[in-house]
């Protein structure tokens, strides 16, 4: 009887013994790896506008690369704030990121009182696209070369009108620099978004816009608009004829709807080490590159897009809009 007490207990002894060790074993190879879960990518702003689609294709091509499901969210107001703001305070785990635009880099000087910091507060992952602008006006203006609209707009201050977007879209950030480069102060019509402000161009109620090709070419090639130069150094494949501004006119000049990926600061390092990838990846993807085609840009060299490029642009970005925007006085709603 107690051989066979003395035998129960040892095997016991031997179980529990074998059961700490396989314990020890398996727990390295249980712990999490990174993704473990579905990613979730926010654009601060309305579904079904050009960062939307931006978004939702590189979240196509990155679900292929991780292996987790990567979903778009939508959520807009005050200029991107809100959504931004949201990502600042989201735990830095990986799973959630936001792609935005230049709007990112002109927040601290049209909100007083932002609750985040664009360039600290947040861990850049890459630069995805440049979308380029088109200096464009109602069909019937009188001049025919991007010379000839400066002449008449020095000439015309007084009456001329510049629609835009909305405080701090692309369109208004553009024409605050373009003005702010010929030293001039047009009358300003404000739209709740570029399809309006098109509108009422091609309606001839306003005289210029500044505006994305994925809005304007269309519209130039049919007639109903007059396109005079491109905001980019380079030429527009989908717009040859157009010279940039760089090319003579405004030497230097250069604006685009620039897009990138932001995530909270902090994130572990596993998660970078395959978010920048990924990224990349997307930005080398057959379907990304003819869908950005179609929207009259291309993806960035894949040097541009790193945290270290990334960082770098948005600090210079920063600074740069905050002198054009304070010198016009604007501020955000």
């Amino acid at each position: 009887m107690r051989f066979d007490s003395a035998r129960r207990v040892g095997a016991a002894v031997r179980a529990a013994a074998a059961g700490l060790a396989l314990f020890g074993l398996a727990t390295p190879l249980s712990a999490e790896t990174w993704p473990s879960k579905p990613i979730t990518i926010l654009v601060p702003s309305a579904a079904g506008g050009p960062t939307d689609t931006v978004a939702r294709l590189i979240a196509e091509s990155m679900t292929k690369t991780l292996g987790q499901t990567v979903i778009v969210e939508n959520q807009g107001g005050a200029g991107g704030t809100i959504g931004m703001a949201r990502i600042a305070r989201t735990p830095a785990d990986g799973y959630t990121l936001a792609i935005w635009h230049i709007a990112h880099a002109t927040a601290p000087a049209l909100y007083d009182g932002l609750k985040y910091n664009p360039v600290t507060d947040f861990d850049h992952i890459g630069r995805i696209t440049d979308v380029p602008m088109t200096i464009v006006s109602k069909a019937g203006l009188p001049p025919t070369s991007i010379a000839a609209l400066i002449d008449w707009m020095k000439a015309n201050k007084d009456s001329a009108s510049f629609g835009h977007a909305g405080v701090g879209s692309a369109a208004h950030l553009c024409a605050l620099l373009f003005m702010s480069e010929l030293k001039l102060q047009l009358a300003q019509v404000a739209y709740r978004g570029t399809g309006p402000a098109m509108n009422d161009l091609v309606g001839g109620q306003i005289d210029l816009l500044c505006d994305q090709t994925t809005n304007t070419t269309n519209h130039i090639k049919e007639g109903r608009i007059k396109g005079y130069a491109v905001t980019t150094k380079t030429r527009v494949s989908s717009l040859p004829e157009l010279p940039t501004l760089d090319e003579g006119a405004m030497k230097g000049f250069e604006v685009s709807a620039w897009h990138a990926m932001w995530a909270p600061r902090g994130l572990p390092k596993e998660a970078t080490d395959k978010l920048v990838p990924a990224l990349q990846a997307a930005l080398q993807d057959p379907k990304v590159i003819e869908r950005f085609a179609s929207l009259g840009t291309v993806p960035v060299p894949l040097a541009q897009a790193t945290p270290e490029a990334l960082r770098s642009q948005l600090a210079a970005e920063v600074a740069k809009w905050d002198t054009v925007i304070k010198a016009a006085g604007v501020k955000g709603n």
